[in-house]
């Protein structure tokens, strides 16, 4: 008897949606583009808070405001972070700083380039779409216990975004992202001698430096849970399909 996954795309005309998938099913689930996009910002996302970190680490405090320094009271001291978690390893600010300008770029630009794809083949629409009832009670309710009981996927719609899924890319695409990258070029010298009004909207350069580790912290945040949210819900199916887009219905 064969039990090869049977390989299928979009449901075709006259079916319906919501019949149960077999288990072992290969669905064609990440586009190019996303897939492209997806390993593109992973690396760039890596670095940054990696060199990130090296550069919090030439002053590990956050103030409010327009100024701060060392006398100054700072709302948050940092520790200092270790090397095994900076770029480079040893304490080099010129070269955090190199890594750190140079990875933003790639981030920004491949942002804008997902977003225009994303637009363009109405992937935002399709798939990024919250329906009131997926925000009642009811429904996150049901989700919240279909999680943690590690069943990340419906069976009847398993190419579709759970409620969770949806709220927290929404939130890393739409606010995360673009907020770290606006608060990055308020604090380029550079790109606030032309576009000062960016530092007036932020409340000062001290603020948009606190507003831009805030976001970073985000950002490393949600890539550990997604992290672990994908060894959970298994790795080498998951890794499969943003490799090759193709995800076999699981169990």
């Amino acid at each position: 008897m064969d039990t090869s996954p049977v390989p299928v795309g979009p449901p075709a005309a006259g079916t319906f949606a919501d019949d149960p998938v077999p288990p072992g099913t290969a669905i064609r689930r990440h586009g190019l583009g996303t897939r492209l996009w997806h390993w593109v910002n992973a690396v760039a996302v890596i670095v940054l808070l990696g060199s990130g970190l090296g550069i919090s680490n030439a002053h590990p405090r956050l103030y409010w405001g327009r100024y701060g320094a060392n006398f100054d009271p700072a709302w948050l001291e940092l520790p200092r972070f270790p090397a095994w978690i900076t770029i480079p390893a040893s304490y080099n600010l010129a070269i955090s700083r190199r890594w750190h300008l140079f990875f933003a770029l790639v981030l920004g630009f491949g942002l804008l380039g997902y977003m225009i794809w994303g637009i363009a083949n109405r992937h935002f629409r399709r798939d990024l779409t919250l329906r009131r009832r997926e925000l009642s009670p009811a429904h996150l309710w049901a989700d919240v216990r279909a999680h943690w009981n590690f069943r990340f996927h419906d069976p009847a719609r398993p190419r579709d975004y759970n409620v969770f899924q949806k709220l927290s890319y929404i939130g890393i695409l739409f606010v995360l992202l673009p907020l770290a990258i606006l608060t990055g070029i308020a604090l380029s010298p550079g790109m606030n001698a032309g576009w000062p009004w960016v530092l007036d909207l932020l409340g000062g350069r001290q603020s948009a430096r606190s507003i831009h580790f805030v976001a970073a912290t985000a950002i490393g945040l949600f890539t550990i849970v997604h992290l672990v949210l994908v060894i959970l819900a298994g790795a080498g199916n998951e890794m499969r399909s943003m490799v090759t887009g193709w995800w076999r219905v699981p169990e």
